[in-house]
């Protein structure tokens, strides 16, 4: 399987975990909802969709009444169905959401595992975070050297490239800098408060967002390593 495919099917999982939906719907989220899979076709969904059948991941079942299937068949149209998620393609999911490896924190890879970082534990959160943060710190001290070896055979607009590219590396780390920092202190409120009492109002495992205003989020699917 191919690390797009592979991405493809994390993806489907996630949102059919959801809800249930058929091949438009399932599209258009990913093509609005995820940003790496806007050039995608059906040509490319549907195979993807055969497989997690194939895999008993999801069941198909009829999206409309059994007259209006008949009469999309006679009219040659595609009747619609409707993709479940599984008890079985729900544990799948949740085992790729508990991967940490180093294939989650590359470009297309992180994007589609932060768009489900709603409902990925904290402790898995904080390894992809720092993991990807660790990666872009390695790829932007590649562009420095290569910056210092090069510049004076670079004309002023090739240059000015260099820099952009590198300003929006940098700008990725700060954010990931903000989302560890609030991680953590989204950990530490979970923590035993004074006198033995547990703070309820701080338990939620979703408060990984930095909360302050104003701050600016690069893409995490904009791919900067040109």
């Amino acid at each position: 399987m191919s690390r797009r495919s592979g991405i493809l099917e994390f993806a489907v999982l996630g949102l059919l975990r959801e809800a249930p939906m058929h091949g438009y719907e399932l599209r258009k989220r990913l093509n609005t909802s995820l940003g790496i899979f806007r050039a995608f076709s059906y040509g490319t969904l549907y195979p993807c969709l055969k497989t997690l059948v194939a895999n008993g991941w999801l069941i198909e079942e009829p999206g409309s009444a059994p007259e209006e299937a008949l009469a999309a068949s006679l009219a040659g149209r595609r009747a619609k169905i409707v993709y479940r998620l599984t008890a079985e393609g729900k544990e799948h999911f949740e085992e790729l959401l508990s991967h940490t490896g180093p294939d989650t924190w590359e470009d297309e890879s992180f994007a589609a595992r932060f768009a489900f970082f709603g409902q990925t534990e904290r402790e898995v959160r904080m390894r992809v975070l720092e993991g990807r943060r660790t990666r872009l710190e390695e790829r932007l001290e590649k562009m420095r050297s290569s910056l210092v070896r090069t510049r004076e055979r670079l004309d002023d607009y090739t240059l000015e490239l260099q820099r952009h590219g590198m300003e929006s590396v940098e700008r990725e780390v700060r954010w990931l800098n903000e989302l560890i920092e609030s991680e953590r202190a989204g950990r530490d409120r979970r923590h035993t408060a004074p006198g033995g009492s547990v703070r309820q109002d701080d338990t939620s495992d979703t408060g990984g967002l930095p909360r302050h205003g104003g701050s600016t989020r690069p893409d995490p699917s904009d791919d900067t390593e040109k």
